[in-house]
Formats: structure tokens, C-alpha cells, sequence
């Protein structure tokens, strides 16, 4: 299982591969790589997804520094933390609390 503090731990080593999608995906709406950093310096791993493919990746919930809450995909390997996807949580799909998928 994915740990937070391997991801962090890779982030201090500049140990990231940003996909283009990933890329794409924060210009459209408007996230820097500081929003990306600070969400998992300060947040906490809410769905795994063991079964991705080529590597293992979860969801993380975290803040960026304007107090938005916002989810990264990521997954680990190769001694990298491969950044995949980014946004903002909308209210139709979460609960308030930005950790519960709504049915």
C-alpha cells in the first residue's frame, strides 16, 4: 500500500515525473505545481487504486495555500512519484467533507 510519507519523501528529492495529461489538466484549470506540492505536503491519501496500470496510484486530498481543496493522482515506482491527474473537487461529486464520493 501507498504511504504519504514515500510520496513526500520522493517530492524532497525532486523525484517526479509529470505526465502531459497531468500538465494539460492544471492549465485548463488553473493549478500551479505549488497548489500540487502543498496538497501533499498537507494532505492525506483517500483512495488507492492498487490495480492501476503501470503503477500503483491513489487519490489525495489536500489544500492549496489559498485554503481550496483540491485531489492529486499520483502513483509510485521506479523510485518515482508519477503525477497523473489533478482537480478540484466538485460539490456534486463529493461530500462537504471533499473525501466522500456521493452515489
Amino acid at each position: 500500500m501507498i504511504r504519504i510519507e514515500e510520496i513526500k519523501d520522493l517530492l524532497k528529492d525532486d523525484r517526479i515525473k509529470w505526465s502531459s495529461h497531468i500538465l494539460t489538466r492544471m492549465s485548463q484549470r488553473g493549478i500551479k505545481v505549488k497548489d500540487i506540492i502543498d496538497c501533499i505536503y498537507n494532505g492525506e491519501i483517500i483512495e488507492y487504486y492498487p490495480d492501476d496500470y503501470p503503477f500503483p496510484s491513489c487519490l489525495i486530498l489536500g489544500y492549496s495555500n489559498n485554503c481550496k481543496g483540491i485531489h492529486v493522482v499520483c502513483a509510485l515506482g521506479q523510485d518515482y512519484v508519477w503525477m497523473i491527474t489533478a482537480y478540484y473537487p466538485e460539490e456534486n461529486e463529493w461530500l462537504g467533507d471533499l473525501k466522500t464520493r456521493r452515489r
